[in-house]
């Protein structure tokens, strides 16, 4: 597929309408004939409100698709999606491409490639970052590991939801190894974001202000100024608007850790940060947004426990 084919002609299959799989699709739609499926209804709902042609399973939704997307949550999910009961392959023509969106980590790449030529069907690894609003307005970063022949495809598919994409290798499970560095990355941010306002509370300092201040200099970092303003509001009845939830670094963090053992590599610092996730998974903030990770490390705020601050 080349630029001059970005119709409504060409037929994208999204499985998986969850907080990335939603935006993604509904930004597809602008562009292309997009089918959606998601095992709960009321996102398949949302999806048809956005243009997107609703299905009640994956390979209903995938019939006939030149491209199937996945937006799954994790390794177990992509080999479901494509081969479980209602795994997709069987019904996608050869010379269809999946594009694998979803962090799963490297070393279950291999074994999918190989499943699918079977069927004639080709994987374009493209794990994506950004969160959902970025999402809709076509502006991730997404890493690609792709034959060359086979990215130029999907190339235009990725071209509307990207506002970086870096080409990191020519083969399937090079975007997942980038994408599990990047993981590090943001994971580890998180935590240190988290803690340091924690610390600022402790400190009687006002924690807006703080946030505001760190923003300003060296100290400040993307995730700093995303999920800061979002760890300010963990300690609230309802929390965070869940824009990525606190598991998914579990499962994250887990990939970088098994991906660096297996090279024989320590990274005492990614492992910190992943006991902080998983702690907080253990007190029932898995399913809350990733910036309830501040509770882990300070249940309560001081000045809602009606503490004094320095120099009172």
């Amino acid at each position: 597929m080349d630029s001059s084919t970005e119709s409504r002609g060409y037929t994208i299959a999204v499985l998986g309408l969850g907080a990335m799989g939603l935006p993604i699709a509904a930004r597809l739609a602008g562009s292309f004939s997009v089918a959606g499926y998601d095992i709960n209804a009321g996102r398949r709902e949302l999806a048809g409100n956005d243009g997107v042609t609703p299905h009640t399973s994956a390979r209903s939704a995938a019939a006939g698709a030149d491209t199937v997307l996945l937006a799954v949550r994790n390794a177990e999910q992509l080999q479901s999606s494509l081969f479980g009961e209602d795994g997709v392959a069987e019904v996608l023509e050869p010379g269809a491409v999946v594009i694998m969106t979803s962090t799963v980590g490297r070393a279950v790449i291999p074994g999918v490639v190989e499943r699918l030529a079977g069927f004639g069907i080709d994987l374009v690894d493209a794990p994506l970052s950004g969160g959902p609003k970025r999402a809709g307005d076509g502006d991730l970063l997404i890493v690609v590991g792709a034959d060359p022949a086979v990215l130029g495809k999907v190339r235009p598919v990725l071209e509307r939801l990207a506002s970086t994409l870096t080409v990191v290798g020519n083969r399937p499970g090079d975007g997942q190894a980038l994408k599990t560095v990047n993981q590090l990355l943001c994971g580890v941010h998180i935590a240190a974001a988290a803690e340091a306002l924690a610390l600022a509370d402790a400190l009687g300092l006002d924690q807006e202000k703080a946030l505001a201040a760190l923003e300003a200099g060296a100290a400040g970092s993307f995730m700093l100024s995303n999920r800061g303003p979002r760890i300010l509001e963990a300690y609230a009845e309802d929390g965070a608007e869940v824009l990525s939830r606190l598991d998914i670094f579990v499962k994250d963090l887990g990939i970088v850790g098994d991906a660096a053992r297996a090279e024989g590599l320590a990274t005492p610092v990614a492992a910190a940060a992943e006991q902080l996730f998983l702690l907080g998974q253990a007190q029932g903030f898995g399913l809350d947004d990733d910036s309830s990770v501040i509770r882990v490390v300070a249940p309560a705020k001081r000045a809602r426990r009606g503490e004094d601050g320095p120099g009172a």
